[in-house]
């Protein structure tokens, strides 16, 4: 019997599983502060010192929680993570695309790329769903607070992670099996098996890689939104996306017609090539 292909689902996470961004659901409110008050000081940080976007919110969460007697804990950033708000749909996402995956001959995993904690990720109400997380993160000190950004996922170091789950690397540390050379058939999962979820810029450079490699790129946008509807459309005018739809996430939603689609292509093509390799 041949082996299952494994089909890849890879998901930002602000913006496209989630209608904010992660911070504003409990750690910003902890602070005092409002999210538009959050963003301005972090945008401040990274403006005046021409720094990353995402350090300057690290740095932001570690100095506004010290400020405020907050202890920036796992646990504490854990409980965050259960008060996310999710789009329409995604609790029983995940077990809908598996259930359509075994019916038609593929195994599907499930992955977070995110410019976000992974910490907060990890107390969200989905977060058993992933075969693994792939996010920012802080450093801990012995008594387990956060002093130090350990991890720091921008838009260029998300793509990365790509190729780490091509090759079934599962350590955001390890940069040395990551650029050591694979044979295509030799990886775990070929770019070709992949499906990339993003919502906004920061997501182009995945969506470009994965759509040159053959996979497939999905521009979500939150329904309720004219402008971030125009900012996905666009993604698929310039060809950065193969499609554009709301981010909802039901059995009837175009997004789910369209994950069924590209999973049936991807088992036609793999048994397809399975008979190419075979004699007489």
């Amino acid at each position: 019997m041949s082996k299952k292909p494994i089909v890849a689902l890879i998901y930002d996470f602000d913006g496209t599983l989630s209608p904010g961004n992660m911070q504003e659901f409990g750690f910003i409110q902890a602070v005092g502060s409002t999210p538009e008050e959050f963003w301005r000081m972090s945008d401040s940080i990274a403006i005046g010192q021409d720094a990353s976007n995402v350090l300057s919110y690290m740095k932001l969460m570690y100095d506004e929680a010290r400020a405020k007697g907050i202890r920036l804990r796992r646990p504490e950033l854990r409980a965050f993570g259960a008060h996310i708000d999710l789009f329409d749909g995604v609790p029983e996402w995940f077990s809908l695309v598996n259930r359509y995956g075994r019916e038609h001959g593929v195994r599907v995993e499930h992955y977070i790329n995110s410019s976000g904690l992974k910490e907060i990720i990890e107390g969200s109400p989905i977060a058993g769903e992933f075969k693994h997380i792939f996010a920012g993160s802080f450093i801990y000190n012995d008594a387990g607070e956060a002093e130090w950004p350990g991890i720091a996922v921008d838009y260029t170091a998300k793509t990365q992670f790509l190729f780490k789950i091509s090759k079934g690397i599962f350590s955001s540390r390890d940069n040395k099996r990551v650029n050591a050379s694979v044979d295509d058939d030799k990886k775990r999962i070929p770019f070709s098996h992949m499906i990339y979820f993003g919502d906004g810029e920061t997501d182009v450079p995945c969506m470009k890689i994965v759509g040159m490699f053959g996979g497939h790129s999905i521009a979500v946008y939150n329904p309720e939104s004219a402008k971030k509807r125009a900012s996905a459309l666009k993604l698929k005018r310039q060809g950065r996306v193969e499609f554009a739809t709301p981010a909802r996430y039901t059995r009837d939603s175009r997004a789910f017609e369209v994950v069924c689609a590209i999973i049936d292509k991807i088992r036609a093509d793999s048994e397809v090539a399975r008979l190419s390799r075979l004699n007489g």
